[in-house]
């Protein structure tokens, strides 16, 4: 078995080592993640200018390799063929903070993993809550351990195609975490508001800013989990359409082009 783990808060990231040094007991291991971190990127894929990739070492003295792309970049490169060896899985994180509901659109993990479906891996994103103003050392261990377990059971009994499993992890220590719960995506709130300043030079520049977000805690969502101290794994499947909204557009009466 030959893992690739990658993510969004860089290459240095604590979060990246914890996930790495977990992933070594299931198999072999490759590393390719960003030389910067990426949170918020969402989908990315670079194409109007090269990517570079270096060689580094993590701070236990693992290979690894950096990359000046997003974190899908660094998934499509790999598997694209900069790693040699065939990959049979992707993982991606450990991030800092939890991505629930509508953040897998914007989250540089949960995206990675998405490019790993498109080529037509299984893959894990793994997501650890924070508290809101949270500062000090963050222990990834918990999570990492829950992240073990989870792919064990992928490679074990495999996933359908193109489905991901975005998996969040409370912010408690291991014994405290109440169990798992598989759930579907619950509703975000968000608090985004738009900060305009003015530069030395008189010109305008926004920040986009805001309040952390929150969300609505209810049961059987990933949100609602994770509020009552479970592990959230929720599928994902990269077919967006609505389905529920074909029969009432199938009530349009739609023209002949020629009529427009």
């Amino acid at each position: 078995m030959h893992i690739l783990v990658t993510n969004d808060d860089s290459i240095t990231s604590p979060g990246l080592l914890a996930l790495v040094q977990e992933m070594r007991r299931l198999g072999e291991v490759s590393v390719l993640a960003p030389d910067r971190n990426w949170s918020g990127s969402g989908h990315v894929k670079t194409l109007d200018r090269a990517l570079r990739v270096r060689e580094v070492r993590l701070a236990d003295g693992t290979v690894a390799y950096a990359s000046d792309g997003a974190p899908s970049d660094c998934v499509a490169l790999a598997t694209l063929g900069y790693i040699k060896q065939k990959i049979d899985l992707v993982v991606s994180g450990i991030n800092y903070g939890a991505n629930l509901g509508h953040d897998v659109t914007y989250s540089g993990t949960v995206t990675a993993a998405m490019e790993a479906v498109i080529a037509g891996l299984p893959a894990v994103a793994v997501s650890l809550e924070l508290p809101e103003g949270h500062t000090g050392e963050v222990d990834f261990t918990p999570a990492a351990r829950v992240a073990s377990w989870v792919v064990k059971q992928v490679i074990d009994n495999g996933l359908p195609p193109e489905v991901l499993l975005n998996v969040n992890v409370p912010f408690l220590p291991l014994e405290k975490i109440r169990g798992f719960r598989i759930t579907r995506l619950g509703l975000r709130v968000y608090h985004s508001r738009l900060d305009e300043r003015i530069d030395p030079r008189g010109r305008p520049y926004y920040w986009i800013g805001g309040d952390a977000p929150g969300g609505v805690p209810e049961r059987g969502t990933d949100v609602g989990a994770l509020a009552e101290g479970y592990v959230s794994i929720t599928p994902l499947h990269l077919d967006l359409t609505a389905y529920h909204a074909l029969t009432d557009l199938m009530t349009w009466n739609l023209p002949d082009i020629q009529d427009l």
